[in-house]
């Protein structure tokens, strides 16, 4: 058995067909063991670190950081044995990290096409001298042919200038492909050169790499790339871009050509992927697929606030993170024990009626709006309850909330209130059927006891699936959460 393993970009849950790597955990050298956290993905859902399914040593990292990898493609090489000794030997003895690396214009060359079967040695994926796989930097082996398209760069003079110049190696595994010797070339004139130094011709650098120039408006063929074969690093880039601009000659306009221009130089384009690409479609296909219907209700919530005070002075809760949105979500959980039918989904020719709640708690994140729910959280007490929230939230800012904590949910609360916001118009997640937005908490004037008195005031905006929920069940139902966060002490003696 090999004792090289490549491990693939695994499934992290519900389909998933593809994940962004952020960040590398560990580099190519560094000795790893079992379960060890080696590299940090963002899927459509989260940002995630996945362990090693071996221990040894990495040999090759397959892509770099910034790179979207669908599911099931090698991201990195483990030796599972380094103390065996060296890995791949050639047919001299010498290491294979004395092989020459391919020139830019031998791997410009180099086209793959779809095969099957068993692959020619000398082919990319095939069998190379010392019992190697013939591989490109960042692809890891495949079971491809290669088809080889010279590509000729015509000089001055319209000769073909052919790239002599040696190439450093590179710690990667690269095995080149034999190539049939070229005929010498007749003289050529020097190649141009640029103000930098740098002969001219295509620009090597990788696709994150272009991408970076073109967000910070650099142009990649004035610079002097520092990476192997001359190509340009995210470095070169970033540091073109903080220094100073080069004197050139300015075109002075006149104030009649300085009029506002409305082109592509004042527009940003931001990717749409990972946790906005998620929530663009399941936004998208909940507001076009169920029919919403959005109520009100404006509630005086000073006996809870004041209730929240006391709870805060208990010496068992003065630990605990006490907020309104608690007395919310207490709420929620004893309205859907009076109206069941409020936590179901609607399943084409039936309706499932849930009998647990998964507990939606939508939370703002650096990478967009997630939704993770607490399990059963009607089984919970109020301290489990306060202390689930907590974590959850935490999590949440962290960037580290797993797929399965946002799977599952059947009802969900977002907190507007926390933007200073007073209450929306909420879309349902998919395959829930209640959403409850819960508004800021003010200072207004309220009749009281019959007299116009300040009072701590919210609104709360309750969307349903009318597929489900007519408008009698979703009105007792915000009806019931209004009348706990109005009285919750009363609410309970009641209900409970």
């Amino acid at each position: 058995m090999s004792r090289i393993k490549e491990f693939n970009l695994p499934d992290l849950g519900e389909g998933l067909t593809e994940g962004e790597i952020l960040a590398w955990l560990v580099k190519v050298g560094d000795t790893i063991e079992l379960n060890q956290p080696i590299v940090e993905v963002e899927t459509a859902k989260a940002a995630v670190q996945i362990p090693a399914k071996w221990a040894g040593q990495v040999q090759a990292i397959f892509h770099p950081e910034g790179t979207t990898v669908e599911v099931g493609t090698p991201i990195i090489a483990i030796d599972t044995d380094p103390g065996a000794g060296p890995v791949e030997q050639s047919t001299t003895g010498a290491p294979a990290a004395d092989l020459p690396t391919p020139s830019a214009a031998s791997l410009a060359a180099v086209e793959v096409a779809p095969a099957e079967g068993a692959v020619e040695p000398g082919l990319i994926g095939g069998p190379a001298p010392g019992g190697r796989t013939a591989v490109l930097v960042g692809y890891g082996p495949r079971t491809t042919a290669a088809k080889r398209r010279p590509r000729k760069a015509t000089g001055p003079a319209g000769n073909t200038v052919v790239p002599t110049a040696p190439v450093q190696p590179t710690p990667a595994r690269i095995a080149a492909a034999p190539v049939t010797p070229a005929p010498a070339p007749a003289p050529a004139p020097a190649p141009a050169v640029n103000g930098n130094g740098r002969a001219g011709g295509p620009v090597l650098a990788k696709p994150p790499v272009r991408k970076l120039a073109k967000d910070l408006g650099v142009d990649l063929a004035t610079l002097t790339g520092s990476g192997p074969s001359g190509s340009i690093t995210r470095e070169d880039v970033q540091r073109a871009a903080a220094a100073p601009a080069a004197a050139e000659p300015l075109s002075v306009t006149t104030p009649a050509s300085s009029a506002a221009s409305f082109g592509a130089d004042r527009e940003q384009r931001i990717p749409v992927k990972g946790v906005r690409r998620l929530t663009a479609e399941n936004m998208s296909r909940s507001a076009f697929t169920a029919p919403h219907v959005t109520e009100f209700l404006t509630v005086d919530v000073t006996r809870a606030m004041k209730a929240l005070d006391r709870l805060r002075e208990r010496r068992e809760w003065r630990d605990v993170r006490v907020s309104p949105l608690l007395l919310v979500a207490k709420a929620v959980l004893l309205a859907v024990r009076r109206h069941p039918m409020v936590n179901s989904s609607w399943a084409g020719d039936e309706i499932v009626v849930k009998e647990y709640v998964n507990l939606g708690i939508a939370a703002a994140t650096e990478r967009g709006l997630i939704v993770p729910n607490i399990k059963d959280a009607g089984r919970l007490t109020l301290r489990e309850l306060a202390d689930a929230m907590t974590d959850l939230v935490q999590t949440a800012k962290a960037g580290r909330t797993s797929p399965a904590d946002m799977s599952g949910g059947t009802l969900t609360i977002t907190n507007v209130g926390v933007f200073g916001v007073d209450t929306g118009t909420p879309i349902l997640p998919p395959g829930e059927s209640a959403i409850l937005a819960f508004g800021a908490v003010r200072e207004q004037p309220w009749v009281h006891k019959g007299k116009v008195k300040p009072r701590l005031v919210t609104t709360l905006g309750l969307s349903f699936d009318h597929r489900i929920i007519d408008g009698e069940l979703g009105s007792k139902f915000l009806r019931d959460i209004g009348d706990f966060l109005a009285d919750p002490e009363a609410a309970l003696l009641a209900w409970t």
